[in-house]
């Protein structure tokens, strides 16, 4: 297959290498286009002893062929790794000011970009609407890894190994129409979702666990959250005939196991790195729920060594306000898009645990919120649960009869109430 690997200015540009290497030990021939910021990392004599062709930059470099225009009509798969901030912003404007970007814009071939930055710039408004613009558009995005980056930085941003980039990219141009997914272990190999069903033909986003605000190497600030719950609506989701994306806050991996083949499944640790996340998926989902227990705060300032006890006094935590999520995505939800919240609450002396429930469900603005009464230490880490699911008729919230059984018949009982409201959503329209 005529492959054209492009080549972003990061530091990961490295990787790339590799990346030749495996796809001509695969049978490919590769074509690599460059910025020429990536050549600051890795040499063009590098890219063209791997890859036994020349490397050029420039649209007006081999005019005599029209190169700027026929690398892009002849490739059958065009894939770009690293891909940084920069060059997602042009593609997604559309900017063809080298010869990278002329190529892409020229190309109809199958289209796979492996992103790679710092932690801020991946989760920056413009990139999580530049990578929501070129999903919509068909381009496949493997999302980048969490780890070191840069420096001492430590966060989602990395790009993914070599391997997990050549088998991403492979499966994209096999099967366009199949979201592919990498082969990390972090997700599964084919697209589940059961052929028939209230909710068929539908794409799911299920947030599930709960999320950890490292205060330094080896600990954490975080929640009783299992899991189970947003896994058993991952389940009950695919039994509809939903297509299942689980967006996994530290979950067990035993629990992850237990979901049906083909559910497409992203980790994140933190609230920013879930956030990041939920946004990126959001632009092709048809509906939202969002039951992970995400923390209300982190860490002022993370330590890059581990926190020693000294003397016999003990310490103060300076803690900021973590972004709501929920609210986020409420924000930018697409038309007819459907978003689900949970709220887990206890009740004080002025105030039942239902009462703070509805006070929620009016400050979210979700179209559905299922209630958790956790007093007593109840809902957590069990197999059984009840709950209540909160709506809106008019002005007026009002909750459902108490649903109590196993994690999986109230999950049952969730997914009911979302294909109702997905229904009068559409004949509402």
């Amino acid at each position: 297959m005529r492959t054209v690997l492009g080549v972003a200015g990061g530091i990961a540009a490295y990787k790339a290498c590799h990346v030749i290497r495996r796809l001509r030990e695969l049978g490919h021939s590769v074509k690599v286009v460059p910025t020429a910021s990536a050549l600051n990392f890795v040499g063009a004599a590098t890219f063209e002893a791997l890859s036994s062709q020349t490397v050029t930059t420039d649209v007006f470099d081999e005019v005599d062929t029209v190169n700027h225009v026929r690398i892009g009509q002849e490739a059958e798969l065009v894939v770009i790794a690293p891909a940084t901030a920069n060059v997602l912003a042009k593609l997604a404007a559309g900017i063809a000011d080298d010869l990278l970007t002329a190529t892409v814009l020229t190309t109809t071939a199958e289209i796979v970009v492996a992103p790679a930055m710092h932690t801020e710039m991946w989760q920056n408004p413009a990139t999580v609407a530049n990578i929501a613009t070129l999903k919509r558009r068909g381009i496949h995005v493997l999302e980048p890894a969490v780890g070191r980056l840069t420096g001492p930085d430590s966060g989602p941003g990395r790009l993914p190994e070599p391997e997990t980039i050549v088998d991403f990219a492979l499966a994209a141009a096999a099967d366009p129409t199949t979201p592919p997914t990498a082969s990390t272990g972090s997700e599964t190999d084919d697209s589940a979702s059961s052929t028939a069903g209230p909710l068929h033909g539908r794409h799911l986003v299920i947030s599930a666990g709960g999320t950890r605000e490292p205060l330094d190497p080896v600990r954490f600030l975080g929640n009783r959250s299992s899991g189970k719950q947003g896994i058993a609506l991952a389940r009950a989701a695919v039994a509809a005939g939903a297509q299942v994306h689980v967006v996994a806050a530290n979950i067990d991996s035993g629990l992850v196991a237990t979901l049906p083949p083909g559910v497409r499944i992203t980790n994140a640790e933190s609230t920013l790195e879930l956030q990041t996340q939920m946004h990126a998926a959001q632009a092709e989902a048809d509906a939202i729920i969002m039951a992970a227990a995400v923390a209300d705060y982190r860490p002022a300032e993370r330590t890059d060594s581990k926190m020693k006890k000294t003397g016999g006094e003990g310490v103060t935590l300076n803690l900021v306000q973590n972004p709501d999520v929920l609210v986020g995505l409420v924000e930018s939800r697409r038309e007819h898009q459907v978003i689900i919240g949970f709220a887990a609450e206890t009740g004080d002396p002025h105030h039942s645990a239902l009462d703070y429930a509805k006070a929620k469900f009016r400050r979210k603005g979700v179209d559905l919120l299922v209630f958790n009464d956790v007093s007593d230490d109840r809902a957590f880490g069990h197999d059984d649960t009840a709950v209540q699911i909160l709506s809106a008729d008019g002005g007026d919230v009002t909750a459902s009869a108490e649903f109590h059984g196993s994690k999986d018949e109230v999950s049952e009982k969730v997914i009911e109430a979302l294909v109702s409201r997905v229904e009068c959503v559409e004949s509402s329209a």
